[in-house]
């Protein structure tokens, strides 16, 4: 690779100015170090992208100088030189940090390719370093990847009601990161360093779900074999954190508010009050407002509940924070083997046509999928899903009728895909996932050629 810096660090003088030739002719820029100790000054005074650095030194040997490079030169990539039958010195080196090595005389293609390969890792190393310095800079919560105006309005309001001990409802869709926001808002809160418990109340049915909030007596029903503490107790002088609570059946409903109001509760099959000092934030991916206006939750409750309200916006109202998303996903999927840096313009743009119904929930599990099925170092339009190369959105584009009938539908889709694949019929109906004979079929019935 053009410009890459390379310092070679060998006492074999004849061996070492042979290297510096060769790799000079390669378009490498190459400087020399005959020790150790004179690597670590000029490794000071120059930033080098990949170091060749000889096992055996005199003075200070290699694995030393290795430990030394790690520590003031950190995204520099090491590699190796060691000779025949000094092999088991080149696995300390590796557990070290040393990005391979290679055994002395050197194959130069070998070589080159594995100088560019370094210098690569040095490349993704310092983006990551950039990026996370970059989203430090731009959000007052790490944990928020993005920049854009709808993030940053919540991140202030996170700010201001961290500091407060009010209720708080999260209201977004599935996989905006309500979670997120809640265990931030308590993390950046003064019940900090007590517990934080988060309930999905979907998950449950509502006796076990009471029993999981309240705790029951031994013997409060059957298989009660022993008392139980609720949830509420766990998180005395913490916060509890009530994901879904739209779900909550009205009588349970009636409980938390019984919680909200007094700060007590019993457990199931108990007549004493207990007392608890706990912080509620709640969730919910449903119009709690509506569904107060339908008789389905108790309106005293919501307003117990809504003190303060997070909106979490939907990712197709932030999509200036797609590209910040996808390669933190990307930087933090490490598979064996792989070696994706980044994704190529033409999937960058489909990244950013989509809606994602499924938010940043959908957007990670996108890139972890794409990482796996990606053949090169750049993820391409073939290795996404069929729904992002469609860009479905086409189809509402070109109705004419709010309700369009099911045949209209499907003979623009086919046709889409006729276009898509350029009229391969064994393609369009994989992607159909229909024979060829029922889409023969189709194609007669609506007249496509």
């Amino acid at each position: 690779m053009k410009g890459v810096k390379v310092l070679v660090v060998d006492d074999d003088e004849s061996f070492s100015r042979i290297l510096v030739r060769e790799l000079t002719a390669m378009t490498f820029q190459v400087a020399f170090a005959c020790s150790g100790e004179e690597a670590i000054k000029q490794i000071g005074e120059t930033e080098f992208d990949v170091v060749l650095l000889d096992v055996h030194l005199p003075g200070m040997d290699g694995v030393t100088t290795l430990k030394v490079l790690r520590d003031l030169a950190p995204t520099t990539e090491v590699v190796m030189l060691t000779g025949q039958g000094a092999l088991d010195t080149a696995v300390p080196a590796m557990k070290l940090g040393a990005y391979d090595y290679l055994t002395k005389p050197c194959n130069l293609d070998e070589l080159e390719t594995l100088i560019n390969k370094a210098w690569e890792k040095k490349m993704l190393s310092q983006q990551n370093v950039i990026l996370k310095h970059e989203l430090a800079r731009l959000n007052p919560f790490n944990e928020f990847i993005g920049k854009s105006p709808a993030l940053k309005s919540v991140l202030e309001i996170i700010a201001k009601v961290a500091l407060s001990d009010s209720t708080v409802l999260i209201q977004g869709e599935s996989g905006t990161g309500k979670e997120l926001v809640a265990n931030t808002i308590h993390g950046n809160s003064l019940r900090k360093d007590n517990p934080f418990i988060v309930v999905d109340c979907s998950s449950l049915y509502e006796e076990l779900l009471q029993s999981e909030l309240f705790g029951h007596e031994k013997g409060a029903f059957t298989g009660a074999i022993a008392l139980k503490h609720g949830l509420f107790e766990v998180a005395n002088g913490g916060t509890i954190f009530l994901d879904e609570m739209a779900q909550l059946s009205l009588s349970l409903q009636a409980k938390l508010l019984r919680v909200i109001e007094t700060a007590t509760f019993r457990r199931v099959g108990g007549i004493k009050d207990i007392k608890v000092d706990v912080r509620v934030i709640a969730a919910a991916n449903r119009d709690v407002q509506q569904m107060v206006g339908d008789g389905h939750f108790r309106e005293d409750l919501y307003y117990r509940i809504n003190a303060v309200t997070v909106v979490v916006p939907p990712l197709r109202e932030r999509k200036s924070d797609i590209p910040l998303l996808a390669h933190h996903f990307l930087a933090k999927k490490i598979i064996p083997g792989r070696e994706v840096l980044g994704f190529s313009k033409e999937s960058m743009e489909l990244l950013m046509k989509y809606d994602w119904p499924g938010n940043v929930r959908e957007l990670k599990n996108m890139v972890e999928r794409a990482i796996i099925l990606a053949e090169g170092k750049y993820i391409q339009p073939d290795d996404l899903p069929a729904n992002l190369r469609m860009n479905l959105d086409f189809l509402s584009k070109n109705f004419h009728a709010e309700y369009p009938s099911l045949e209209e539908v499907e003979r623009l889709y086919i046709t889409k895909l006729l276009n898509e694949f350029k009229g391969n019929r064994a393609n369009v109906a994989g992607a159909l996932k229909i024979s060829e004979r029922s889409l023969y079929r189709k194609l007669k019935e609506y007249d496509l050629s």
